[in-house]
């Protein structure tokens, strides 16, 4: 129990980041905080961890109209790169709003298998220079730099053990690159 309730404290997250609200200085937008999911039974997977954020209902919002709440929740193993809500606030406006649309569901699903990988990357076992390849089959390159761990762009900026994997909270959103 001590466990569960240091995984949920550790990801809320409010200190990992100064912009964990929105860019107008409010949570995430109303209509991006419809439709979340209640968390799945286990509360120590990947979405349960995610859905008892306050800092990332965006991304259970994403999980929901992309339908992988079920396939992020699975047994694993997983390594999810999870985007906070001020790192969805940072794309250009109307950006998210307009991905949680049914008619853009495959573009997506796109973007968030470009935040997943199959087997567990701790920080012991990512290595400057590495590529991972996403579930969506791009790929991702790891930097370190000062013993910080990059994702591309975006800074790792905690990491949580989950039942089915491990979270790495970034800030910024990861984009496939174009074909």
């Amino acid at each position: 129990m001590i466990l569960r309730l240091s995984l949920l404290t550790v990801l809320a997250c409010t200190s990992c980041s100064p912009e964990s609200t929105s860019q107008d200085g409010g949570a995430a937008p109303a209509a991006i905080k419809k439709g979340t999911p209640p968390p799945p039974l286990d509360p120590t997977n990947i979405v349960s961890i995610a859905a008892a954020s306050k800092d990332h209902t965006t991304l259970v919002t994403a999980l929901n109209a992309a339908d992988y709440v079920k396939s992020v929740a699975n047994p694993g193993p997983l390594t999810v790169f999870a985007p906070t809500n001020a790192a969805f606030a940072k794309l250009p406006a109307g950006t998210v709003e307009g991905l949680l649309q049914p008619n853009r569901q495959a573009d997506l699903k796109e973007i968030i298998k470009y935040h997943a990988t199959t087997s567990v990357h701790d920080d012991s076992t990512l290595k400057d220079g590495q590529k991972l390849a996403m579930a969506n089959g791009k790929k991702v390159t790891v930097r370190k730099v000062d013993g910080k761990l990059r994702i591309n762009d975006a800074n790792v900026i905690a990491s949580i053990r989950a039942s089915n994997g491990i979270v790495h909270i970034i800030d910024a959103v990861l984009l496939p690159p174009a074909n």
